[in-house]
C-alpha cells in the first residue's frame, strides 16, 4: 500500500484514466447538505485566502496496463462524484453563456477533457468516471447537458451547483482555482493487499455506510471487475430489489436463521463474516441461498404470499401494520419448507400465520412483556422439528411448542386473556393494536370488509367513547347516583367503544341522540354498531352486557385458543433459562447447557457454574477483578467471590488473586449468575438449562457414558502400573461413572481420579459413617498443609465441609474436554502423576493414628 498527498484535480487529470466504482459499492448518495458544506469549505478557499482544504483519502486499486489505466474506487467515491458534478455545473453553464469566464470557452475544453470526457475514446467508453449501474444514465445525461428530469442524486445535487454558481457570489474562475486546492491522501492499494480489511479500518467523512453496504463490499470487493459485475447482476441486484431497500434487517434475519443467534442491526456486518468466513462458503453457493430467502422476505414484507389464499395475505397484512418484527427469522423457514416440496401444505402455513396473530395479541392484551419473543421466534421451528427429527404434524407440533411456554413465554388462556380484556383501559393503547382490535371486530367473519386501517389513518374513522368522556347533567341523570362511579370504571373500556365516522357530531350528545341523529347508530353501515341501534338506554347494565358479549367473541370466534393432541413420544428432558425465576431447581439434575443456542454437555451443577464463571470472565477480566476489590462486604456477590481463600470452604482460583467459591447449593449458583450477566451486559435468556427427566433420573440415549468408558479403558492400565508397588487400582474395571476409586487400607478413605467433561480431579476423599472423624482426620492432615504442598509442588483445594459429612483434599485441571480424544493424554497424565503423589505423600499421614505425631514428609 503506498499513499501520497495530492491534490484531487490533479489525481483526476488523465485524458487516459478511468475511475471505476465497482458494483458492490453503494450508490451515490451525497445530499445537499454535504454539497451545501463542500461548496461553502470552497468559497472559504476565495474568501479567506486559505492555501487549501483537505478533503479526505481516496484509496483505490489500480489495474490495467499501456495506454489505459483503471482506477477501481474503494473509498472516496462520493467526493470525486460530488466534484464531477461542480465541474460539470461550471462547464455546462459557460457553454449555454450563463455564467462567464476570463478564459472564455477554454474553461469549458479545459474541464471537460482533463476531468470529465476522453473525447477520442468510444462512447460508451468516454466518460471517465463510471458510476455504478443505477448512476450512468443520470450521469451521461449531465455531461450531455441534457434535460433532466430524473429526481436522482446525481440530478438533484448538479441542479444545487448550478442555482450556487448563478447567485454569483464568487466567480467561475475562482472556484476552478479552489477546487485545484483541494488536497486528498491518495493511497493505492498493491497486488498483495486486503482491499477488505483497510475498507473497513478507513474513517473518512461523509455518509456512514449501512451495514448492507459492508456486506456488499465484503462479497464483491475480492473479485475481478469481471465476477463483480456477474455476482452483482446475477445476485445482489435481486437481494436488494427483493428486501426494498430492507437489506440490513434482511441480512440480519437471515443470520438469526442460520446461526440461532440475532445480531443488533449495527452488528450485522460482523455476525455475516463470521458466518461466511467460519462455514468456509462458497460465493456462489451464499449468495445463491440469500437470493432465496430474500424473495421469502419479500412475501412477508409485502403481505403476498404467492400461494393463492386471501385469508393468509391478509394475516400477513395485518402483522406488518403490528410491526412485529421478531417473526420474521421463523416465518422464513415456514415459507421455505412450504416452497421446499411442499413440505408443509398452504393451509398448514395459513394456521401458523393465523395461530401467530392470535398468540401475539393475547399476549398484548394481557400485557406479557415481549422481551421473550425474540429467543421464542429464533428458536421455534428448531424445536418443533426436534420433537421427532419430521415435519410431519408441523401445525400441532407448533402448537404445542407454544403451549407449552412458560411464564413471559406464555400463550394467555381464555380465563386470563377474558379477564384481560374486559377491565383493561382500551383507548389509552397503542394506536397500531388498537386499531387492529376494531378492524378485527368490524370485519372478522364477513366478506364486505371495510378498509378500516385506512378510514382510521386518514381520520375518517375514529373510536368513540358511546358514554362521553366528560359527563354532561343529561349522562350523569341517565347513569343515576352512581353516575363517578361508572364513568370512572367504564370510560375506556371495550364495551364503552365504538367505531363511528362522526365523532365530533356525536361529542356529548346523550346516548338518544347519537342512536337517532342523521348520522347516528340507527343509520350507521358499521356492523359494531347494529346493537347499539337496538339499545334504549345506556347504563352499568348495558355497558356489561355489551362487554361481557364483545370479550366473548372475542375470546370464542375472533382470537381462538388453539389446541392440539400432540405430546412428544418420550420427552428425555427438561429446560429453563437463567431469568426464569419462578422454575424450581432443587433436586433437579443438569446435564447439559446451551449459551446462545452452543450446547455445552456438564456432569453437575457445579461443572455448568464453573464453565460460565471462566466464559464470562473470559469477555471482560475488568469485571471481577472490580467486583473482589470492592470494600463493599455487604455485596452479595462478594461471598461468591473474593481476592483471598480466606473462609472459603472450596476455592477456586479464575485469575491471579480472583478466587471463586465452588461450595455452594443450586440456587445460590444460579443466583450469581443472575447478578453476574448484567455485569457484562447479556441477557439471561441466552443460558438455557437442560435437566434430567424427574421420573427416571438418567437420560435416554446419554452417550457420555460411553464415552467414559473409552475414556477409563485407555486410562486405567495406566494407573494401575504407577500404583503397581500399592495396588490401589487392582481391583478397578472401566466403567461408566465419572469416578475410579483407589483404596489403600483405610475403610471409607480412598482416593479417587475423577474424569468430567471439562475437568479431570485427584482427590482424597475422607468419608467415614462418623462426620466427627472425618473432620479430625482432616484437621490432622491440615496441621501439616504447608509442607504437603512444598512437597507436592503445587496448592491443593481443602474442603472441609463443615456443613456436610465427608470432607476432601482435591487438585484439578480443567481447560481440558472429554469429548476431545485429543486430549485424553493429558488427563491420563494428570490422573496418574497425582494419583501416586497423594499415595506416597498424603496416605501415610492419613495412616499414622490421629493422636501421634505426624512423620516428617520425605
Amino acid at each position: 500500500m503506498k499513499g501520497s498527498e495530492t491534490g484531487l484535480l490533479r489525481f483526476m487529470e488523465s485524458r487516459n484514466d478511468r475511475y471505476i466504482i465497482p458494483v458492490y459499492q453503494r450508490r451515490y448518495d451525497w445530499r445537499n447538505e454535504q454539497c451545501r458544506q463542500l461548496y461553502q469549505d470552497l468559497q472559504k478557499i476565495v474568501i479567506e485566502g486559505r492555501a487549501g482544504h483537505f478533503l479526505g483519502s481516496v484509496v483505490s486499486q489500480v489495474t490495467g496496463s499501456g495506454a489505459k489505466t483503471e482506477h477501481q474506487i474503494i473509498d472516496g467515491q462520493q467526493r470525486i462524484t460530488t466534484v464531477t458534478l461542480l465541474l460539470l455545473a461550471m462547464a455546462n453553464l459557460i457553454k449555454d453563456g450563463k455564467i462567464v469566464s476570463q478564459q472564455g470557452k477554454m474553461l469549458y475544453d479545459q474541464i471537460m477533457e482533463t476531468y470529465v470526457i476522453d473525447k477520442f475514446a468510444d462512447s460508451e467508453d468516454r466518460i471517465k468516471l463510471r458510476l455504478v449501474k443505477g448512476d450512468r444514465v443520470a450521469l451521461a445525461k449531465i455531461v450531455e447537458d441534457d434535460t433532466l428530469e430524473d429526481a436522482s442524486n446525481l440530478t438533484i445535487n448538479y441542479k444545487f451547483f448550478c442555482e450556487e454558481l448563478l447567485k454569483g457570489q464568487i466567480t467561475v474562475d475562482d472556484m476552478y482555482e479552489a477546487l485545484g486546492k483541494l488536497q486528498i491522501i491518495s493511497i493505492t492499494l498493491e497486488r498483495d493487499d486486503n482491499a477488505q480489511l483497510i475498507f473497513e479500518s478507513l474513517n473518512s467523512t461523509g455518509l456512514a455506510l449501512e451495514e448492507g453496504d459492508k456486506i456488499r463490499n465484503y462479497i464483491l470487493m475480492g473479485l475481478s471487475p469481471a465476477q463483480q459485475e456477474e455476482y452483482y447482476t446475477k445476485y445482489w441486484e435481486k437481494i436488494e430489489a427483493y428486501t426494498s431497500g430492507q437489506t440490513s434487517r434482511f441480512v440480519r434475519d437471515y443470520i438469526s436463521v442460520k446461526t440461532q443467534v440475532t445480531p443488533t442491526i449495527s452488528t450485522v456486518y460482523k455476525a455475516f463474516k463470521e458466518y461466511a468466513e467460519k462455514n468456509q462458503l462458497l460465493l456462489g453457493e451464499l449468495l445463491s441461498d440469500m437470493k432465496k430467502y430474500a424473495a421469502i422476505y419479500n412475501r412477508l414484507i409485502s403481505g403476498k404470499s404467492g400461494l393463492n389464499n386471501q385469508d393468509l395475505d391478509d394475516c400477513m397484512d395485518r402483522l406488518n401494520r403490528l410491526d412485529v418484527t421478531v417473526t420474521m427469522p421463523f416465518f422464513m423457514e415456514v415459507l421455505r419448507l412450504n416452497q421446499d416440496g411442499q413440505k408443509i401444505s398452504t393451509d398448514d402455513v395459513r394456521r401458523i400465520f393465523l395461530i401467530t396473530e392470535i398468540y401475539l395479541f393475547r399476549r398484548n392484551i394481557c400485557d406479557v412483556p415481549t422481551n421473550a419473543l425474540n429467543k421464542i421466534f429464533l428458536n421455534l421451528n428448531r424445536e418443533i422439528l426436534h420433537y421427532d427429527n419430521t415435519v410431519a404434524d408441523y401445525v400441532d407440533k407448533f402448537i404445542y411448542a407454544l403451549l407449552s411456554k412458560r411464564d413471559r413465554g406464555r400463550f394467555p388462556d381464555d380465563r386470563e386473556f377474558s379477564q384481560a380484556l374486559s377491565t383493561k383501559a382500551i383507548y389509552p393503547m397503542r394506536g397500531k393494536y388498537k386499531d387492529y382490535l376494531f378492524e378485527r371486530f368490524e370485519n372478522y367473519g364477513t366478506k364486505e370488509t371495510k378498509d378500516v386501517y385506512t378510514l382510521l389513518d386518514n381520520g375518517t374513522y375514529s373510536i368513540e367513547h358511546i358514554m362521553p368522556q366528560s359527563l354532561s347533567t343529561v349522562w350523569k341523570q341517565a347513569l343515576g347516583e352512581n353516575a363517578e362511579e361508572i364513568h370512572t370504571t367504564w370510560l375506556h373500556r371495550l364495551g364503552n367503544l365504538t367505531l363511528t365516522a362522526y365523532n365530533s357530531a356525536m361529542s356529548n350528545a346523550s346516548f338518544s341522540q347519537k342512536r337517532d341523529a342523521e348520522h347516528g347508530y340507527r343509520y350507521s353501515g358499521l356492523r359494531m354498531n347494529q346493537e347499539l341501534a337496538k339499545q334504549e338506554k345506556w347504563g352499568e347494565e348495558e355497558l356489561k352486557e355489551r362487554s361481557n358479549a364483545m370479550v366473548k367473541k372475542a375470546t370464542d370466534i375472533i382470537w381462538t385458543m388453539p389446541k392440539t393432541g400432540f405430546k412428544p413420544k418420550a420427552k428425555a428432558f427438561d429446560s429453563c433459562t437463567l431469568d426464569d425465576e419462578n422454575y424450581v431447581l432443587k433436586g433437579r439434575s443438569i446435564f447439559k447447557y446451551s449459551y446462545q443456542n452452543a450446547e455445552t454437555a456438564v456432569d453437575s451443577w457445579q461443572d455448568m457454574y464453573v464453565h460460565v464463571v471462566k466464559f464470562l470472565h473470559s469477555l471482560d477480566q475488568s469485571v471481577l477483578t472490580e467486583l473482589v476489590c470492592q470494600k463493599d462486604e455487604n455485596s452479595i456477590l462478594k461471598s461468591y467471590f473474593s481476592n483471598t481463600i480466606d473462609n472459603m470452604r472450596e476455592p477456586m482460583e479464575l485469575d491471579n488473586h480472583i478466587y471463586m467459591e465452588r461450595n455452594t447449593n443450586t440456587k445460590m449458583k444460579v443466583s450469581a449468575l443472575r447478578r453476574l450477566f448484567p455485569l457484562y451486559h447479556l441477557d439471561p435468556m441466552d443460558l438455557v438449562f437442560y435437566l434430567k427427566d424427574e421420573k427416571s433420573g438418567f437420560l435416554k440415549d446419554d452417550s457420555k457414558g460411553d464415552i467414559r468408558m473409552r475414556y477409563w479403558e485407555y486410562t486405567l492400565p495406566l494407573l494401575q502400573k504407577e500404583n503397581r508397588d500399592n495396588k490401589c487400582f487392582d481391583n478397578d474395571n472401566p466403567h461408566l461413572n465419572s469416578s475410579m476409586n483407589g483404596y489403600f487400607g483405610v475403610s471409607d478413605f480412598n482416593i479417587y481420579c475423577l474424569a468430567l467433561l471439562h475437568e479431570a480431579r485427584v482427590g482424597l476423599y475422607l468419608g467415614k459413617p462418623s462426620k466427627a472423624e472425618n473432620k479430625r482426620a482432616f484437621d490432622f492432615i491440615y496441621r501439616h498443609k504447608s509442607e504437603i504442598e512444598r512437597k507436592m509442588g503445587a496448592p491443593l483445594q481443602w474442603n472441609r465441609f463443615d456443613d456436610g459429612k465427608a470432607s476432601m483434599i482435591t487438585i484439578s485441571l480443567t481447560d481440558v474436554n472429554l469429548e476431545h480424544e485429543q486430549d485424553w493424554p493429558v488427563m491420563a497424565k494428570f490422573h496418574v502423576e497425582w494419583s501416586r503423589k497423594f499415595m506416597d505423600i498424603l496416605v501415610p499421614i492419613v495412616k499414622v493414628p490421629i493422636q501421634s505425631t505426624a512423620p516428617a514428609i520425605r
